[in-house]
């Protein structure tokens, strides 16, 4: 009887394993979504024409009508550019962030395992 109580609790703790195995695919893939996905892209698109956009008209301005004094459309440019460089880290900075958490859990899934298995292999040298 003791063996059947045994698979029987194994059974229970592998279904449970594969439940959070699930909530953490699911989790995963929504945070996907969220740093790297559509929505994300195309905002990013949209910045970034809108810079260039920006920075081409004040240089055809410039070139052009004389709109502003010589130097303050270089400058306003470099400002934009320089935003746009502060914009380019954030959002490494988010992906690097995400990357570690990933990495981080999967070491901590190894770990796991690698305990089970140094259990496993001591209930085998039991036996």
């Amino acid at each position: 009887m003791t063996h059947m109580d045994d698979l029987a609790a194994r059974e229970k703790e592998l279904l449970d394993d594969l439940e959070e195995y699930n909530r953490e695919k699911e989790r995963i893939r929504s945070l996907l979504g969220q740093i790297g996905g559509k929505d994300y892209s195309h905002r990013d698109n949209i910045i970034n024409i809108f810079f260039l956009l920006t920075i081409l008209i004040f240089f055809t301005l410039e070139v052009t009508t004389h709109f502003l004094p010589p130097f303050i459309s270089i400058e306003i440019s470099v400002l934009l550019v320089s935003i746009k460089i502060v914009w380019m880290i954030h959002s490494q900075h988010k992906f690097n962030h995400f990357q570690f958490w990933i990495l981080n859990s999967l070491e901590f899934r190894v770990n796991e395992m690698n305990k089970r298995m140094r259990k496993i292999e001591k209930e085998i040298g039991r036996k």
